[in-house]
């Protein structure tokens, strides 16, 4: 016992000091896998590095939201607009710092002056031009928009976020307006020296005549030449720049589909027929589909000819108060049920006044309250009064109408609440259905959701029969069931399909038995958010990121598949392999070992005759019309080493003394003649105008090779 007990004292401390070891290499390696540092266990901050500088992650997040809510305001789904936003700021942040370095050393600033015009000048921005413009005038008050702005900024009240993302919004203006004054400074700097110009029209009037004696390397079977990983490794370090490759992953991929089935469909149809007999009989159709969950119904008529359902002349022929189908729309079943006709005017143009008591929140589109209805049914009262006894109407119009679509689109101008040839179902029912049913020259109060309107009809073109048509409708979705089928059959493949070899063994199963296929995507790049061929999931890509090469994702709903996938290639950011350049370099050191036998094939070069007689008889051809640019012989014109050779002054009347391999195939040349003809447009100071007109039309836009030739990291994949 005491052996063991000197055993115990004398390595405890050295165990100790192993263990403790042990235990922080592990932590640390954890730490780098997870991309992040021991002592900062929080999640990234940092965007990304760009020649040094960072781009703060919170600061980052402000652009994307301000980018996002504009996108969302054109259409954009929410999903859609937050990758497309995080992809603009990005680049904006990308250019701003790259381009700031540029500013610095050429000492280009925007004062306040500037800043001043950029908002209020000339060319101020067009959304605060549409927000200051007189509807008057169609001016845009620049005085007003800087009297706001200011009380805006200078007030405690506002919200320091408000302030913050006007900060914001003026920076990416002057942003651009120094881009703008540095593109400016470069495509004016353009310069075609005089010599020049008439060197390329002299170079243009040569005409050369030549005779050859040409193998092509499709003589020689591919067989007979072989091109090593090597090889093909030593051209590619040769030629880096032509064959740089992003980061990108590639995958193959089993869909299993979660799209409603026959027996979906047919669940969908017996749904809306149980509901055909009591629509047939209601009385009140608004209620009943609004019973359904169908709030969209448009209680007015509108013409025929801009009814937009396939089955429109079967449901037009049906007695009145009756329902049509079911019939298939698209992805659901639907009834129509025929509620009245009338004959009406094909377009009417009117001018209104409104009063509101509810208007839609430009940010959300929800409707807000603005006054009580009696109160707006009073001043409309009073309008029509007014305009009864001889008041002008436009001038009412615009002192008191609060509809926000009256000013003209395009120049912002007042039109005097006027909507001219307006067509069935423009408007809302209330409003649409008194201009189509009522002549010209009818004036009346209209209520609609948005307030009391006064409403006059000015004019009214053609005449056609209109419908009011309520539809119902039942979409075909995939059951509970069929969701749970594509769900299994999904996982079952996936527990099978462990590795590449198992993985291609149970796809190609899988087509044999039920015409699943395997398919692939290539160079899905880190911050992708959707991949081809199987839709958007940011979720999904960072997923195949955090993958091994060789390991099968587990399945994974995208869209209305469930996806299988396995990782079939990792590619670095720097140099292709010599595996993914083989495609492109194979073909090419093919033909350079062809050219070496066809050259040791003809031996020294003397005569064309020897060349031909060495070739197995081939025939001399002859080209008389090469021009250094835009040769149309077919014999040369994609052969740019035989022009150059042509117009080579050594070779003139000779016989070119090597064989020249060329882009198809190897060449024996003898210049027979060089001569010249008249230079077309001769004019060297309207041809330097030209150019420099071009020039600077084209523009110079600098940002992408300044790019290229900065250092940029990129961690936006780690954190969105």
């Amino acid at each position: 016992m005491s052996v063991i007990q000197k055993i115990q004292d004398k390595y405890a401390k050295l165990m100790a000091i192993v263990i403790a070891v042990a235990l922080l290499t592990f932590v640390v390696m954890l730490a780098f896998e997870n991309g992040r540092s021991i002592f900062n266990q929080g999640p990234a901050t940092t965007v990304g590095v760009i020649n040094g500088k960072k781009i703060d992650a919170l600061s980052f997040e402000k652009s994307i939201e301000q980018s996002e809510a504009r996108l969302q305001q054109q259409g954009y789904p929410a999903s859609m607009a937050r990758q497309q936003a995080i992809n603009s700021a990005w680049e904006q942040e990308k250019d701003r710092i790259i381009m700031s370095s540029e500013f610095d050393k050429l000492g280009m600033r925007i004062g306040k002056k500037e800043t001043g015009d950029i908002l209020y000048g000339p060319n101020a921005p067009q959304d605060l031009k549409q927000q200051f413009t007189d509807p008057q005038t169609g001016v845009y008050n620049a005085q007003l928009a800087k009297q706001q702005i200011d009380q805006m900024m200078k007030n405690k009240q506002t919200p320091a976020a408000q302030k913050e993302n006007f900060n914001l919004y003026v920076s990416q203006l002057e942003l651009s307006r120094m881009n703008e004054k540095y593109n400016s400074l470069l495509s004016h700097s353009s310069n075609f020296p005089r010599w020049l110009i008439e060197k390329q029209n002299a170079d243009q009037s040569q005409l050369g005549k030549i005779s050859i004696v040409r193998e092509f390397y499709s003589s020689i079977p591919d067989s007979m030449v072989k091109v090593t990983d090597k090889e093909i490794e030593e051209y590619v370090n040769k030629h880096k720049k032509d064959y740089k490759q992003e980061e990108g992953r590639s995958i193959a991929y089993v869909l299993f589909s979660a799209l409603p089935t026959a027996a979906d469909s047919v669940a969908a149809r017996q749904k809306i027929l149980q509901l055909k007999a009591e629509f047939d009989t209601t009385k009140d159709v608004q209620q009943f589909l609004q019973a359904q969950g169908v709030n969209n119904y448009y209680n007015g008529y509108i013409n025929g000819s801009k009814i937009q359902v396939a089955t429109k002349d079967s449901i037009f022929k049906i007695p009145l108060g009756t329902v049509y189908g079911p019939y298939l729309d698209g992805g659901s079943y639907s009834l129509a049920k025929l509620v009245a006709t009338r004959t009406q005017p094909d377009t009417v143009t009117v001018r209104h006044i409104l009063i509101s008591t509810s208007q839609p929140d430009p940010q959300t589109g929800q409707m807000t309250y603005v006054r009580d209805s009696a109160a707006a049914k009073k001043i409309i009262d009073s309008i029509q009064t007014a305009i009864k006894a001889g008041s002008n109407f436009d001038t009412i119009a615009v002192k008191l109408s609060e509809d926000r679509g009256k000013n003209d689109q395009n120049t912002g101008a007042y039109n005097g609440g006027k909507y001219e040839n307006v067509t069935a179902g423009r408007m809302v029912p209330e409003f649409n259905d008194f201009i189509f049913g009522h002549p010209v020259g009818t004036t009346g109060v209209v209520k609609t959701e948005y307030g009391y309107h006064y409403i006059e009809i000015l004019s009214q073109k053609g005449s056609s029969q209109a419908y009011k048509i309520a539809y119902l409708s039942t979409p075909i979705e995939a059951s509970p069931e069929t969701d749970a089928n594509a769900s299994n059959a999904a996982t079952l493949f996936a527990g099978d399909s462990r590795d590449q070899k198992s993985f291609d063994a149970n796809s190609e199963k899988l087509s044999k038995e039920k015409g699943i296929n395997k398919l692939i995507a290539a160079s899905i790049a880190p911050n992708a958010y959707q991949v081809p061929g199987i839709g958007m999931s940011r979720s999904f890509v960072k997923n195949i990121y955090a993958a091994k090469l060789g390991q099968v994702l587990e399945p994974e709903r995208v869209g209305e598949n469930y996806v299988v996938a396995i990782v079939t290639g990792i590619d670095k950011e720097g140099t292709q392999t010599a595996s993914k350049a083989r495609m492109t370099v194979e073909p090419l050191l093919m033909n350079r070992k062809k050219a070496e036998i066809i050259q040791k094939k003809i031996g020294k070069v003397t005569t064309l005759e020897a060349a031909s007689a060495a070739l197995g008889g081939k025939a001399i051809e002859t080209a008389d019309s090469v021009r250094l640019s835009g040769t149309q012989t077919s014999i040369v014109a994609s052969e740019p080493k035989i022009i150059g050779a042509t117009f080579n002054p050594a070779n003139n009347g000779k016989v070119v003394g090597e064989a020249i391999a060329g882009t198809s195939g190897v060449y024996v040349v003898r210049v027979d003649n060089i001569s010249a003809t008249a230079v077309a447009n001769a004019n060297v100071a309207e041809q330097r105008k030209a150019k420099y007109q071009d020039a600077k039309t084209r523009g110079a836009y600098p940002q992408m090779a300044l790019s290229e030739a900065a250092t940029i990291k990129d961690n936006r994949s780690k954190i969105y």
